[in-house]
């Protein structure tokens, strides 16, 4: 792999053995299967149990069996993940930054206790339900409600855009309380009547990832599944700028993987005089934008990575790490694509795959520009919020 400015050398051993092992799994297991899943619009669930005993799923927790992996090891995991493909990277940061840490953060220790262990383990699958077909920037707005039923609560509403929805076993449902219009976190079981999920079809991204629709018509869970600590938006906010953490390093992965697919087919390739591509000005242009944003964007991985390490992460810098680097990213993989002309939009090469998925990457999470609104409230002091 390139390292043109020897990013090894800023990483511990610890961490670079996280990076090797990870790499060396996405490439005996999940490189030789992802076409295919891509293709048929499928995801590798053959991989859930080896991925749960390499450590990936909770990877950042302490306790309740999980790897408890620093910040900056954890978004080296996600690098190599989404090396391979960006829905392998969504399962695993679904499951454990959004599901697993909601849990983590906001739930009672019986609540721990039951599930972690089993997420942790792969044996049960979370998904995290906060976008709704009408309100997706804006959380906030959200129609979904909660009421009190007697010993119970009674849900109803719908998510949507949400990874692992239909093979998940708890699903995080983020509503409004009808007593006092507060959002909180609920679990929802699979199997729980009224709640009902669906897939999200013909997707032209993210086609190695479980997209799906839910349902909730009076869906009745008893008190205990709330979570005590999920209160107000902030608290499923929380659980997002983790993920987003995790984002802004995986689309390195990719970005490389692009870089890596380019350069050695501009090597090989030859045009005109019997020359290599390479050796054409504008391609050496072109491969040394890329290296110089790719270095530049895993340097802001690692100082946001260090700084959460010392909790002090501002969520401003975590929306710059995730809005740079999704950007880079994505305009890497066109970049890619271009050098390698019409063989870029074949999927013999993984070019047009990563450029289709990082379509959706810099979208989900918090836009470009939403994600500049934070950085814009953090250097002047005004929110431009409405």
């Amino acid at each position: 792999m390139l390292d043109f400015i020897d990013f090894d050398s800023l990483l511990s051993d610890d961490e670079r053995l996280v990076r090797d092992s990870v790499r060396r799994f996405v490439s005996e297991r999940a490189e030789p299967l992802i076409r295919r899943h891509f293709r048929d619009g499928t995801f590798p669930q053959e991989l859930i149990g080896e991925m749960a005993e390499l450590g990936f799923f909770g990877a950042h927790i302490n306790e309740y069996g999980c790897a408890g992996m620093s910040e900056v090891e954890y978004g080296l995991l996600m690098q190599e993940l989404e090396r391979c493909d960006s829905g392998l990277r969504s399962f695993v940061s679904v499951q454990g930054s959004l599901s697993m840490e909601a849990i983590y953060r906001y739930g009672s220790e019986e609540q721990k206790q039951r599930w972690l262990p089993a997420m942790q383990a792969g044996k049960a699958i979370g998904c995290f339900g906060l976008t709704e077909p009408g309100f997706g920037s804006n959380p906030g707005g959200m129609l979904t409600r909660a009421r009190g039923d007697g010993d119970g609560i009674l849900l109803s509403g719908e998510k949507t855009w949400i990874t692992n929805g239909s093979i998940a076993d708890v699903a995080v449902i983020w509503a409004k309380h009808d007593d006092t219009d507060e959002i909180r976190g609920y679990l929802v079981e699979r199997g729980t009547a009224g709640f009902e999920a669906s897939d999200l079809h013909n997707k032209m991204s993210m086609r190695a990832s479980i997209t799906s629709s839910l349902s909730l018509a009076d869906c009745r869970i008893p008190q205990e599944n709330a979570l005590p600590g999920a209160l107000g938006l902030k608290a499923a906010l929380g659980c997002l700028s983790n993920a987003r953490h995790g984002i802004g390093w995986g689309t390195v992965g990719a970005a490389e993987a692009c870089l890596e697919c380019a350069r050695d087919y501009v090597v090989l390739r030859k045009q005109f005089d019997g020359r290599p591509l390479a050796s054409h000005q504008l391609v050496q242009n072109e491969l040394a934008w890329m290296a110089t944003e790719i270095s530049k964007a895993k340097l802001l991985a690692l100082q946001v990575g260090r700084l959460k390490e010392r909790g002090k992460a501002h969520h401003s810098q975590v929306s710059m790490l995730k809005r740079n680097n999704a950007w880079m990213a994505l305009e890497t993989a066109r970049r890619a694509r271009d050098l390698l002309g019409a063989n870029g939009i074949t999927d013999e090469y993984p070019v047009f795959r990563h450029m289709a998925n990082l379509e959706t990457v810099k979208t989900y999470e918090g836009t470009h520009n939403i994600h500049g609104l934070s950085i814009g409230a953090r250097v002047t002091g005004v929110s431009a919020f409405v």
